[in-house]
């Protein structure tokens, strides 16, 4: 469960945030996906495939602070085909009060620890001691430019009643990754163990800006 975030300073849309960060691109299987995806209850039976994202992020500037975060979006699902973040953690309580009542993100406040050199991410992060997901990651090669115009993520994310759509957009330079190794909690993080991604990159000096969402008709 997150921690309390009874009491907060409320910070509204849209934000823009900066950082550095771990794109791994899937395709998942609509079995896996209900099995294993830590679905809420209002998307079961609803999987319409596109690709899947597990992203590690340091923002390094954001409206409440740097923070760091680790999430996990199965895919497209409803009759819109939208995606929808179903696991988030954040090192910020700041950002899990925000990003929960700003965007109806089900964010929950852990630990991370993230220890970089040239080439080389090692992330750790953990729940109240107990271990959710531990990765190495290489990057290297040449640098190219990177968007959302080519990745999109068109957000629909229910939270506590409340429906909101949100499209957020990015752009930074990428450089192509490799997992060394992962591990994970299937009890508190998707079981992404033994699935290859499609894609691996390391984005670097990215800007990121949140809208404010609309609420759907």
């Amino acid at each position: 469960m997150p921690k309390s975030t009874t009491t907060f300073t409320p910070v509204p849309a849209p934000w823009t945030l900066r950082g550095e960060g771990i794109i791994l691109l899937f395709r998942f299987k609509k079995d896996w996906v209900e099995q294993a995806g830590n679905l809420p209850e209002h998307l079961r039976g609803k999987f319409k495939g596109g690709f899947g994202y597990v992203m590690i992020v340091d923002y390094q500037e954001s409206p409440v602070g740097p923070y760091r975060e680790l999430l996990f979006i199965p895919g497209k699902f409803g009759k819109e085909k939208l995606q929808s973040i179903t696991t988030i953690f954040v090192d910020s309580e700041a950002s899990t009060a925000n990003g929960r009542a700003n965007w109806a993100i089900p964010k929950e406040t852990a630990d991370f620890h993230w220890h970089k050199e040239k080439g080389l991410d090692q992330v750790e992060v953990s729940l109240n001691g107990k271990p959710v997901f531990r990765a190495s990651i290489r990057s290297g090669g040449i640098s190219f430019p990177m968007s959302t115009a080519l990745l999109p993520i068109q957000l629909r994310q229910e939270l506590a009643g409340q429906v909101l759509f949100t499209q957020p957009e990015g752009k930074g330079w990428g450089k192509l990754a490799r997992i060394q190794d992962v591990e994970v909690d299937p009890q508190l993080f998707p079981d992404i163990r033994g699935i290859k991604p499609l894609l691996a990159l390391k984005v670097s000096h990215f800007t990121l800006t949140f809208p404010k969402p609309s609420i759907p008709a």
